[in-house]
């Protein structure tokens, strides 16, 4: 099928939704028998995370936390009592290390005495902070500043990182998970699939026997997961591997119920894999159009994002906006200059080679 009869016949195609309206935020729904579906409040415009509890055999397994605030606790004691009826939690899964999955995550484990289960990259992302009250290093303010933002807008997103409600209530450690690694909860067998991109090793649970697919932000029905770059990491290229992640959820059954992390479950895998790559593939087709003349990534930023509403949206903007250009870079694509302290990225001219791993570094 061509490029063009793909983008119409995904046109006409809708996603599947068993349910039409959600639970209100705080209240459980079972999605199958000893699965349920915990909507969770979040203090943001996108105002609640799916969590999942499965039941097991003498107590429960529950996937992701919520954010560490009053009324995520508040909703925890509610089904504490309400659901599990005194049972215990037995472990804690955690798809990934975002504040919003794991925010309550060493309050759950130290509650229960309970293990928490996460892959290697989650659970030592846990431990990355962002700046801290005594201001910014040296590394954060470069980084921005060289991406040609305004030192004002800095300021704005520096005053959103350091709210409260972005921290992490760290557990004491971790039980690794692995790919393909099968997790045995009550009656089911579990699948871990492992993707990337979104963060850097973020595990779906795939169970075949009743095709469920806990996606966590790996697959969501209608929004687009972030594909950040930071100062952690800033020749990262998580676009790349979000693209290598979609291929392999290629791989699984179109007839899986995805369980999201937010918004509604939903049938049509294959159709939203196709979506998440088509909405990508437009924003890099922009750039490359834009990039006929040297551009700071800001100035990149306001053709992608031209909206943004506080410091927050600017710096996932500019995280998005750096992960399409470090995707280009690394195509062979587009080039860098550091020009004046700011770099330019331009379109390169002529045969396009893919770069891949350069055989030098050069410091």
């Amino acid at each position: 099928m061509s490029e063009q009869a793909l983008k119409s016949s995904t046109a006409t195609l809708t996603l599947s939704f068993p349910w039409t309206t959600a639970q209100d935020k705080g209240q459980v729904r079972e999605v199958v028998e000893g699965v349920y579906w915990l909507r969770m409040p979040l203090p943001f415009a996108l105002d609640h995370i799916n969590l999942y509890l499965l039941r097991h055999e003498h107590g429960w397994v529950v996937v992701d936390t919520g954010m560490a605030t009053d009324a995520g606790r508040a909703a925890w004691e509610h089904v504490f009592v309400e659901l599990f009826a005194g049972q215990p939690i037995l472990a804690v899964i955690v798809t990934h290390a975002h504040y919003d999955h794991s925010g309550l995550l060493g309050w759950l484990s130290e509650r229960f005495q309970c293990p928490t289960y996460m892959t290697f990259g989650e659970f030592h992302s846990l431990g990355i902070q962002g700046p801290d009250n005594d201001g910014p290093n040296w590394a954060f303010l470069q980084f921005y500043r060289r991406a040609g933002v305004a030192e004002s807008d800095i300021n704005g997103m520096l005053a959103a990182l350091g709210k409260s409600v972005y921290q992490v209530d760290m557990p004491q450690g971790y039980r690794r998970l692995r790919e393909g690694q099968m997790l045995r909860i009550g009656t089911r067998r579990w699948q871990v699939v492992i993707g990337a991109g979104h963060s850097p090793e973020h595990a779906c649970l795939y169970c075949e026997e009743d095709q469920l697919l806990i996606s966590g932000d790996q697959v969501l029905p209608r929004i687009t997961s972030s594909i950040c770059i930071t100062v952690t990491e800033p020749d990262a290229n998580p676009l790349g591997d979000w693209f290598a992640s979609l291929r392999r959820l290629q791989q699984l059954p179109d007839s899986v119920l995805v369980l999201p992390a937010h918004e509604r479950p939903f049938r049509g895998l294959h159709l939203r894999l196709r979506q998440l790559r088509q909405h990508h593939d437009k924003h890099l087709e922009h750039l490359r159009s834009a990039l006929v003349q040297p551009l700071s990534a800001e100035q990149a930023r306001a053709l992608l994002f031209p909206r943004v509403r506080n410091g927050f949206d600017h710096l996932m903007a500019m995280g998005e906006t750096l992960a399409h250009l470090n995707y280009l870079m690394e195509e062979g694509a587009v080039r860098r200059e550091l020009c004046e302290s700011v770099w330019r990225y331009c379109l390169v001219q002529g045969v396009v080679q893919p770069k891949g791993l350069p055989e030098d570094i050069h410091l």
